[in-house]
């Protein structure tokens, strides 16, 4: 090796070093920080409130909708034809609706709980910023399954937690 290639490797060697040195990075698991606040506490009730009477409403239809099925079952060999299949029409009609019932009570959780989670987020990303800034930390990441190993110092959740139930 000549002087100059040790020369090179010896200042990013060194560059390296300071770089790592400099730079902290934590994580912070959003979903667990946002279900252990007072306020997404508060809105997961809200939503299982919701759901629960949209769950109510759909296992009615739903048996409204087996009940219907037995019938054109026990009835079939007793049925002209004609009959049948207008009752089974109306049955695959009923279903449809049914199915369309399901998505859209899906849809409307799904933006009720954008509605509800998304001002506590912009919260958490206001107090993540500050904090990460008074801690000195280069960067946050959210704590999800691409994240393979943290060491529990770099874990911010709690204190996250903590500064957002103060900042209230």
């Amino acid at each position: 090796m000549t002087k100059s290639s040790l020369l090179v490797v010896a200042v990013l060697g060194f560059s390296l070093n300071t770089f790592a040195a400099e730079f902290k990075a934590g994580v912070v698991n959003l979903q667990k920080a946002i279900q252990a606040t007072s306020a997404g506490k508060k809105a997961k009730t809200e939503l299982e409130a919701d759901f629960e009477k949209k769950k109510k409403e759909l296992q009615k239809k739903e048996g409204d909708l087996k009940k219907m099925q037995e019938d054109i079952e026990k009835k079939k060999s007793v049925l002209s034809e004609e009959v049948l299949a207008k009752k089974q029409d109306e049955f695959r009609e009923e279903m449809m609706k049914f199915q369309q019932v399901v998505q859209k009570n899906q849809g409307e959780i799904q933006k009720k709980e954008q509605e509800l989670t998304q001002p506590i987020l912009e919260k958490m990303k206001k107090i993540i910023e500050k904090m990460s800034k008074e801690k000195g930390y280069s960067m946050v990441l959210e704590n999800t399954a691409m994240v393979l190993y943290v060491e529990s110092a770099h874990d911010l959740t709690d204190e996250v937690v903590k500064a957002f139930e103060k900042e209230k």
